[in-house]
């Protein structure tokens, strides 16, 4: 039978059939994806092929069909490896918070610059409005006119007081939607307030340290009454990026990629060429210098993974 794996604990894995049939499935030998190296070999959205033995209610995985898009970072700080987040999804939706606990700029745009590479439309959801003094609804303004401005859909949103969920649903409706972001920035909160007999559990951000704790220890893709799934998945410390050509990261900045064309030189690295076009608009405030630093960051490979700033 095929089906997509809905769940991976360790080296079991949940198996939704075409018909509706849940499959707790291992892998058959030792099984890897060709050209890839991580330390998952099959992730939660992958379509598979299942051996089903009825007798022993367990389904052997003989074969991952290939993916048409899949999240992937590095697995830690000092690994060579990767780790696949989930893959075959229509959207990633990341839940970010200017506090309670931060997100980075930096965490931010490692994030969208893999979603890119791998063509997939991202979301940017800020959560606990409810919670931002006067003195952070400045920041939260500016943050939304840089992504809105490189072309991301941009939602602020609270669990408590229902802002921007309407908007929320609208988007998960119909769609595999990949939902990530740090620990403590609510994710499942707003899960449960969508679809309140899920129960996720919650858990409170550290008030020492402002941090949240795994609330969600595996990734799991969940149906939506409304039409759709979600994938949640644990929170993320750290986005590493993995597999990347230095010369293509520009691309992967829709607002750099406009204008790359009208650079004089076809392989300018937009850092000190003369006749770069993107250098000019970031000086006349056409291109936001976050996002510019981040881009030298990642171009100069001063941060593939680290969350300093």
């Amino acid at each position: 039978m095929e089906g997509v794996v809905t769940r991976t604990t360790g080296s079991f894995h949940s198996v939704r059939s075409d018909d509706g049939i849940i499959m707790n499935c291992k892998l058959k030998g030792n099984f890897r994806i060709k050209d890839i190296r991580t330390t998952n070999p099959v992730a939660v959205g992958d379509r598979v092929l299942v051996e089903w033995h009825p007798d022993k209610q367990l389904g052997l995985i003989t074969k991952i069909f290939d993916r048409d898009n899949y999240i992937i970072r590095r697995a830690t700080k000092l690994s060579k490896e990767s780790h696949i987040i989930a893959a075959n999804m229509d959207q990633v939706v990341l839940v970010a918070c200017v506090a309670f606990p931060r997100t980075s700029t930096g965490f931010i745009d490692r994030f969208l610059v893999t979603s890119e590479a791998y063509h997939i439309p991202a979301v940017l959801v800020f959560n606990k409005t409810d919670l931002y003094p006067p003195e952070l609804l400045a920041p939260l303004a500016e943050l939304e006119a840089i992504y809105k401005a490189a072309g991301y859909p941009f939602l602020k949103v609270s669990a408590v007081n229902g802002e921007g969920l309407q908007e929320l649903r609208a988007i998960l409706k119909d769609k595999v939607s990949l939902i990530s972001g740090h620990s403590g920035v609510g994710k499942s909160t707003l899960i449960n307030v969508l679809e309140p007999a899920l129960k996720l559990k919650v858990l409170e951000i550290s008030s020492y340290h402002l941090k949240g704790q795994h609330a969600t220890t595996f990734a799991e893709m969940l149906p939506l009454t409304g039409g759709g799934y979600i994938i949640d998945t644990p929170g993320i410390k750290e986005f590493g990026l993995t597999d990347f050509n230095k010369k293509e990261v520009a691309e992967r900045f829709p607002e750099m990629r406009a204008l790359m064309h009208e650079c004089r030189y076809s392989n300018c690295t937009h850092t000190n060429e003369p006749g770069c076009a993107v250098i000019p608009a970031v000086n006349a405030g056409r291109i936001a210098p976050s996002r510019y630093d981040n881009y030298l960051r990642i171009f100069y490979g001063r941060d593939w993974g680290e969350d300093k700033y």
